[in-house]
């Protein structure tokens, strides 16, 4: 169980001071060899993009078969200073993503090298701007969507798992972690079966799933409604895309401090570590690739809502 890499993760991002070399640094430790560390800076201030690639037995990198999964933490920031002091609850899904990246590395070092190759990718910045968004605020970002997209998702991740604090809002009342459908090309399909049994396996309870709408996989400035970015990464691949939301009971503001679960982190980060398990071993599909030809054959391409629109 990554427990051991939530907790010190969770110690390592809550301060002001918390940065992608303080991070990388942490996951070198961890037996993550392949870590970088890239600063941008947007109109709002600045953050650093960690990526970090755990190889595996027979995945790309070693000239294998075996498909790559992408793991890509979603957030506004860390912290909202100087407006909040501390840790916020926007800040889960950097905290779930790196501790998969932390637990895969250890794993590895142990001699439980998975299959394929796992990219992990996020931004830590522990003072981004917040913003007004209904029912609760939302975390802003110093850089928008296309900078978070244009470093954090990769052509070589064949399957992305994304995942978000997704507790502003009132559509998913559950305390812990629910699952999307899988979002391919401006489709939603059908939930994953692969998924909601892995689900099941890791909190021994019935999954629960977060209702998606068109304008969600729509791109963030297209002045539509979305209930959070957890799905932006969809409309920058051509991959599968399922977003791995952190979610309560009742509207939790993004920019709330003492709002993050640790179990329901642990437990999210869990899920990723089996679900990238599986996936590595042929044993987990995001979509059935039968099916979405048989759609596109008979409605054509819905590429249209990965763009701006007209």
């Amino acid at each position: 169980m990554p427990w051991r890499e939530v907790l010190d993760l969770y110690d390592l991002l809550d301060d002001a001071s918390a940065s992608g070399e303080s991070v990388a640094a942490w996951l070198r430790k961890q037996g993550v060899d392949d870590v970088s560390v890239t600063t941008v800076q947007g109109d709002k201030g600045s953050t650093d993009f960690v990526r970090a690639v755990i190889p595996g037995s027979r995945g790309r990198l070693a000239g294998g078969d075996v498909p790559t999964l992408g793991v890509i933490g979603r957030l506004g920031g860390l912290g909202a200073r100087p407006e909040r002091i501390g840790f916020v609850s926007d800040g889960d899904g950097a905290l779930v993503a790196l501790a998969v990246a932390g637990k895969l590395g250890s794993m590895a070092r142990r001699g439980d090298q998975l299959p394929g190759d796992v990219i992990v990718a996020t931004h830590v910045c522990p003072d981004a701007p917040t913003r007004p968004h209904d029912p609760v605020p939302f975390m802003d970002s110093p850089v928008d969507v296309g900078a978070m997209n244009e470093h954090e998702v990769e052509a070589a991740m064949e399957a992305v798992l994304s995942v978000d604090t997704t507790k502003g809002n009132r559509i998913v009342n559950h305390h812990g972690f629910a699952i999307s459908p899988t979002v391919k090309e401006g489709w939603i399909l059908r939930v994953s079966e692969d998924l909601l049994e892995i689900a099941s396996q890791v909190t021994g309870r019935l999954p629960a799933v977060l209702p998606l709408t068109m304008q969600d996989i729509t791109p963030y400035g297209n002045d539509v409604y979305h209930v959070n970015s957890i799905l932006q990464p969809c409309t920058a691949t051509a991959a599968p895309v399922v977003g791995v939301a952190i979610t309560t009971e009742t509207a939790v503001p993004g920019c709330g401090t003492g709002a993050t679960d640790l179990a329901s982190a642990e437990s999210a980060a869990r899920f990723c570590v089996e679900a990238a398990k599986s996936y590595g071993a042929g044993t987990c599909e995001l979509f059935d690739p039968a099916d979405f030809d048989r759609l596109t054959s008979r409605y054509g391409s819905m590429r249209r809502l990965q763009t701006m629109g007209a």
